[in-house]
């Protein structure tokens, strides 16, 4: 797999041979679902029919195999309720599929790249992986979870305290870096390494099985700063790569000055070596997603001044703060209302900060001024003293072909997690393309961790049938 994310470990694990069942004597308040789980107590959760089991469930995700396991999981969360799981956990063993899991970070991805003590959306629990509850994983810790959610950092430590816990180490290479995934002929392989394949404990007999295998080229960042290069074949490959890696960019005139970054931590960061404070001009802040309202909320806290601009109305219902329960997401709820009371045509409570709806920027000057631009084509300038773009983040899929653009929904545009995802089938997360390639996570269109799981039951549930691996 590509990627060492929350989808990796948890498909990581299944493969290792951790087998879900459904724990008898269990009630699920889903009355169908509980009548379906009984017909086959003895048939594990991955060798079961998933479209038969998903159907019929509503929830959060457009997957209906991320609803089965997260109802699975945690059967009636949303409703606030804190029924256990009904699932039951066997390790066979003799069904493990030898996997290798590549990441530039440590275990849990992108999570190392968030700044530590930043709160996630997802309440707490909803982070955890399976068989191992983030909240007991917390107490061990003495520590609670704060109005229910958890820090980055939290996050991060515990997906490598799973990895380890669970004994999934000898899949993990941390530190690599994937330059080309491509389809080769399985006889263009040298003799030798299609000889190291057969002697090894692979499941796979290239002569018989496959015409085609993928070589995955890339290389290892060592401790003395070098960089090994690697090849490695595989029958399958797993794309979980998420979509942290490149920050969207506005394509304005000024956007490459050094004074506009695109990553929350410029701020954190100015605010450390007291390039900015409370004296110093406005830091704008362009978007109005989670990420800007953390700028929001951390300037705040700071006193720096703030220019807000946004391109949709406050009431737009595609808008995420118009989407969050006010009793959960409180401090977001607060930016919200300080977006819509706060318009520069307005003065309104809050000292500090100016919101711009329905504008966009035009241009970034080296003198630090900015010029922004109204709906109905007014122009405005302020002088500032940093730019932060925090308007999303796309995926790097620079190593497949074409930069994965086939593979997309719509193939003639680039893949983007929430308008134009990989196209898989929805029940083995295979893409519709190129068989043998998966695509879990973001890169799906699964974009919060609880829903991430189910890709990874999925794609094992698919990958035990390849290999013959169910029981009789």
């Amino acid at each position: 797999f590509i990627g060492n994310g929350p989808s990796g470990i948890c498909l990581s694990y299944l493969l290792s041979g951790y087998i879900p069942y459904f724990k008898r004597d269990s009630l699920h308040p889903h009355p169908i679902l509980q009548r379906k789980l009984e017909e086959a107590p003895d048939v594990s959760i991955l060798d079961q029919d998933l479209e038969y089991l998903s159907e019929g469930l509503e929830g959060r995700s457009h997957s209906p195999v991320a609803l089965l396991f997260d109802t699975l999981q945690r059967p009636d969360t949303d409703f606030g309720g804190t029924a256990e799981s009904v699932l039951t956990w066997w390790y066979e063993p003799d069904r493990a599929i030898p996997h290798l899991v590549l990441g530039r970070n440590a275990p849990g991805g992108a999570w190392h790249s968030i700044e530590g003590s930043m709160v996630t959306l997802s309440r707490g629990e909803w982070m955890g992986l399976p068989d191992l509850p983030f909240k007991d994983w917390l107490k061990q810790k003495r520590r609670g979870l704060r109005n229910n959610r958890a820090t980055a950092e939290d996050i991060a430590q515990y997906y490598q305290h799973y990895v380890v816990r669970k004994g999934l180490q000898k899949n993990f290479k941390c530190g690599t870096v994937v330059t080309s995934v491509r389809k080769v002929s399985a006889e263009s392989i040298s003799n030798h390494i299609q000889k190291d394949l057969q002697n090894s404990d692979s499941l796979w007999n290239l002569n018989e099985r496959s015409t085609e295998v993928f070589q995955v080229d890339g290389f290892l960042k060592t401790v003395k700063g070098d960089k090994e290069p690697f090849s490695v074949y595989a029958e399958n490959v797993v794309l979980a790569t998420g979509t942290y890696d490149s920050p969207t960019w506005l394509g304005v005139k000024g956007e490459n000055l050094s004074y506009v970054h695109h990553q929350l931590s410029a701020l954190e960061e100015a605010v450390k070596n007291n390039s900015i404070g409370i004296m110093s001009d406005p830091v704008l802040i362009v978007g109005a997603g989670l990420t800007a309202a953390d700028a929001i909320l951390f300037a705040h806290h700071c006193n720096i001044p703030v220019i807000h601009v946004f391109r949709r109305q406050v009431t737009d219902p595609g808008l995420i703060f118009n989407q969050l329960p006010k009793m959960m997401y409180p401090e977001y709820h607060k930016v919200h209302q300080m977006m819509k009371e706060q318009s520069a045509a307005c003065a309104g409570p809050y000292e500090c900060y100016v919101s711009l709806p329905e504008h966009h920027v035009l241009s970034f000057g080296k003198d630090k001024k900015c010029i922004f631009q109204d709906k109905n084509g007014y122009q405005k300038v302020y002088k500032i003293s940093m730019a932060l773009v925090l308007t999303g983040s796309n995926p790097n899929l620079s190593f497949l072909p074409n930069n994965g653009i086939d593979l997309a929904m719509d193939s003639g545009q680039p893949v983007n997690p929430k308008r134009n995802p990989i196209d898989v089938d929805p029940f083995t997360y295979e893409c519709a393309q190129e068989k043998g390639l998966y695509a879990l996570g973001p890169l799906a269109g699964d974009n919060f961790v609880r829903f991430v799981q189910g890709g990874a039951l999925a794609v094992a549930s698919s990958l035990f049938k390849k290999a013959n691996k169910n029981p009789p």
